[in-house]
């Protein structure tokens, strides 16, 4: 029996939305993925750390144990929506003040349970702010620092809650609005932008040659010879085409290539958008691409170089090996899930796709037609095990 899709309307910091998916998302991951209203910090995923506190009717919860489909009529306020707000930004200022932030992940949660304590505690001491904080966890200032913040904006009160502003708000257009900088992200005159419209402006040169990063090699044995398959791996439009996710937009008279590649990597699905240089050495059957590129929806980045090589192999076992050297660095939210072991096991599941494609392109079949799913959870989780434990895959 199919359970059909839950759906709830609510209003997202002024602006009525509605939710139409599973009944198990939850309102973090709702707010992040499909409004790109990063500000909400995912950490624990258990209402244990408060990072993704944020409010509800003007009163502060925890996103991630909080149903997206439970919010039906509900008021929720993201720290995007703060950032004209003025008590917000005596809080923002006060935590500048008295260093109550190291390396952010915590700070939109605290300043969310801040302000509930400013509007609703007037005469709150120290013991009650700490009792009030005891459900956001900070690994870094020690407290200090955030307690004396919020008791030096008491200090100046009693605070009421200001009046909701007028606006238009960015949804979908909030990437990059800082939770200290008070800036306000400007009102959207059309939809929510893609990725590819938030990405980073693109490179006009090559980039520089990685000298440091993590390193991944790979060998796989193939059954046709080197010289039936170079001509496909020669050709960048056929090679995109065997890609589970990749796109050409152009080839450029320098031989740069503009294209995109889409992949998940752990919870996350990324869209990097980005330049990259091909070379080739015909005669030995090597190749070099370099290039960087960014997802303007996670806010992440990436440059890597990869060389690859085709060989025959001995006359007794025939078809030819691939081999694949790369060297890569992931920035940004993205880094923080895309451990060595999890990267190679997305990329073991790519390389299978791949390397099926161009064997039927070469052979005069069609690749897929339909790219390769992205590795869930439990295909990535072998992938590490099967590391770590060295089973055989390929050659």
């Amino acid at each position: 029996m199919t359970t059909a899709p839950a759906s709830a309307t609510f209003s997202v910091n002024g602006r009525e939305v509605t939710h139409s998916g599973e009944h198990r998302t939850h309102l973090a991951d709702f707010l992040r993925e499909d409004m790109a209203l990063t500000g909400t910090h995912i950490g624990c995923e258990h209402g244990v750390c408060g990072a993704c506190t944020l409010m509800q009717d003007g009163r502060p919860v925890r996103s991630c144990i909080t149903y997206a489909a439970a919010c039906a009529g509900r008021d929720i306020r993201t720290i995007e929506d703060f950032s004209d707000d003025p008590l917000m930004a005596r809080l923002r200022a006060a935590f500048k003040q008295h260093h109550g932030l190291q390396c952010g992940f915590c700070t939109p949660g605290m300043l969310a349970t801040g302000y509930d304590i400013v509007t609703r505690l007037p005469d709150a001491d120290e013991a009650r702010i700490r009792e009030e904080l005891s459900g956001n966890l900070c690994r870094c200032t020690g407290y200090m620092g955030i307690v004396a913040a919020i008791r030096a904006v008491l200090a100046d009160g009693p605070h009421a809650i200001p009046a909701a502003p007028v606006r238009t708000p960015a949804i979908g257009a909030a990437v990059g609005v800082g939770v200290l900088s008070g800036a306000v992200a400007p009102a959207p005159a059309a939809p929510a932008q893609s990725a590819a419209d938030t990405a980073p402006a693109l490179p006009a040169s090559r980039p520089a040659p990685l000298t440091d990063g993590t390193r991944l090699h790979r060998a796989v044995d193939l059954d046709l010879p080197a010289d039936q398959l170079w001509p496909v791996l020669r050709d960048i439009h056929a090679v995109a085409a065997c890609l589970p996710g990749a796109a050409i937009e152009q080839v450029d008279a320098e031989g740069r290539v503009i294209g995109s590649y889409t992949t998940r990597i752990g919870p996350m699905k990324a869209s990097f958008r980005g330049t990259a240089y091909v070379d080739y050495d015909d005669a030995a059957r090597t190749g070099t691409v370099s290039g960087s590129g960014g997802d303007g929806s996670s806010r992440s980045r990436a440059q890597g170089q990869i060389g690859f090589s085709l060989t025959d192999r001995d006359a007794a076992t025939p078809g030819c090996r691939l081999e694949v050297e790369m060297l890569y660095k992931i920035g940004g939210p993205l880094a923080q899930i895309g451990r060595p072991g999890i990267v190679a096991a997305v990329v073991d599941q790519i390389l299978d796709s791949f390397t099926a494609n161009l064997v039927a392109r070469a052979q005069g079949r069609n690749a897929a037609a339909e790219p390769a799913a992205a590795p869930g959870t439990l295909a990535l989780l072998f992938g590490v095990i099967r590391r770590i434990v060295r089973l055989p895959k390929r050659g």
